[in-house]
């Protein structure tokens, strides 16, 4: 059997504590900010991550790319020549256009590698979210699974992670046409903070308003501890967008006064491409749960 190599991209939001704890490589997708453009790092220090939110608190547009053509060539192809299969976990494909691009490099490539597998899996979720599922696909390749029984797994899973989201503010959805401008006015001056969720298909969006910060960190603890399954066998992971630490801490402790087995409370940066649509001070709690089987229309 070959060894197999799971990959995920820039929306995975797993920093090099996970990357190397779990053997995971990451596709690089870009930030373009002032006509120049640089490679979305997950690894970037706490100072790196706060001068970028920085930028953007200072109104500065960050736009984003997905993953380049040669980028996947590159990545792809130095594990195929080490002798891997390969596992691509990307981004929603409702979200980025990096999976069908992916799955092109891959047929190309399968005509001068015709021994190895190269599966491109829409993960159907963003940030750590999509990073969970690559994971659990690392795990169950250190178990000494083959590349099908994972990609399978993976496939089964994905409906089964639970995210609930909100901002700081309305701009960044308004700007990624979220929301209308007006409303984007209007709730910002009266404190509306939206709870994001990804559907069954992985479009993302606004379904409940709460007012109030705190409020909001109380509903997202509130919401995972309704959809959660298993928490003591699994780690609950907190994504923010150079949140504080109180308002970390503060969510910590709801989640952990909410769901007191959870194996472990994690935390972790929302990287770049994902931070630049949804904005500084977003924070999101995420786990597997309850199957989504809604959609939003």
């Amino acid at each position: 059997m070959r060894p197999i190599k799971v990959l995920t991209d820039s929306c995975g939001d797993l920093n090099q504590g996970l990357l190397e704890k779990y053997n995971i490589d990451y596709l690089k997708m870009r930030t373009v900010l002032d006509g120049k453009e640089s490679p979305a790092l997950l690894t970037m220090s706490d100072e790196e991550f706060h001068t970028l939110y920085n930028v953007m608190r200072d109104k500065r547009r960050v736009t984003t790319t997905q993953v380049p053509t040669a980028e996947f060539l590159s990545v792809f192809t130095k594990y195929l020549e080490e002798g891997y299969d390969i596992l691509y976990i990307g981004c929603s494909s409702k979200q980025s256009g990096s999976v069908n691009a992916g799955s092109v490099v891959a047929k190309q490539l399968s005509a001068s590698y015709p021994d190895a597998k190269i599966y491109c899996v829409d993960s159907l979720n963003a940030s750590i979210g999509e990073g969970m599922l690559a994971i659990e696909a690392a795990k169950l390749v250190s178990a000494g699974k083959d590349i099908d029984t994972v990609l399978h797994t993976v496939l089964d899973m994905r409906n089964r992670v639970n995210e609930y989201v909100t901002v700081h503010s309305l701009d960044a959805l308004y700007k990624a046409g979220r929301v209308k401008g007006s409303a984007a006015f209007f709730g910002n001056l009266m404190g509306v903070k939206p709870i994001i969720i990804s559907d069954a298909n992985g479009t993302q969006a606004a379904f409940k308003k709460v007012r109030g910060r705190m409020t909001s960190l109380k509903e997202l603890a509130a919401l995972l501890k309704e959809s959660i399954i298993e928490p003591e066998k699994q780690t609950v992971y907190i994504a923010h967008a150079d949140c504080g630490e109180n308002e970390i801490n503060a969510l910590k402790g709801f989640l952990a006064e909410a769901i007191p087995t959870a194996a472990a409370i994690e935390s972790v940066y929302i990287g770049p491409i994902v931070g630049s649509s949804i904005g500084p001070d977003a924070i999101g709690v995420f786990a597997f749960g309850k199957e989504i089987t809604f959609t939003i229309d």
